[in-house]
């Protein structure tokens, strides 16, 4: 069963950092969210389709864990896969290391939707992922 998976790789930039050289949190997110475009290209939402259609994979929740910091000029690679699928939502892990030691950086976790705009209206999950991403489906535990 296929469970689509990416890897970028992205260079610590000086607009990335404090004046220490350290990564800011926020930098984080976004080389994450490079990465987590692309891994949506390969589940097929492509940019200029979800801008035609205006049906767009949108952030409810993330989970980040700061295990080590990066540093200016480092070479970062960033690993995502799809995690699992609900009815309307699904959730991505990302995982980021260093290349020069394969140190654990940064592990992220992803929820999101997919959104009608403009009305801002949820939509559920393709269809053909209950077929494709079957080994990936969770069934909502109810709240006891």
């Amino acid at each position: 069963m296929h469970t689509p998976t990416i890897e970028t790789r992205e260079e610590v930039m000086f607009f990335d950092t404090d004046c220490g050289g350290v990564v800011h949190n926020i930098a984080y997110l976004r080389m994450i969210e490079t990465a987590r475009t692309r891994l949506a290209a390969l589940m097929g939402m492509k940019l200029r389709e979800m801008a035609q259609t205006h049906l767009y994979p949108v952030v409810v929740r993330t989970e980040i864990d700061y295990k080590k910091p990066a540093k200016l000029g480092d070479e970062l690679i960033i690993h995502g896969r799809l995690e699992s699928v609900e009815r309307v939502r699904f959730w991505c892990a990302f995982e980021m290391r260093r290349a020069e030691d394969n140190a654990l950086l940064i592990t992220c976790r992803q929820s999101l939707a997919l959104v009608q705009m403009p009305e801002g209206k949820p939509s559920r999950l393709p269809e053909e992922w209950k077929v494709k991403y079957k080994h990936l489906i969770k069934v909502k535990q109810e709240a006891v």
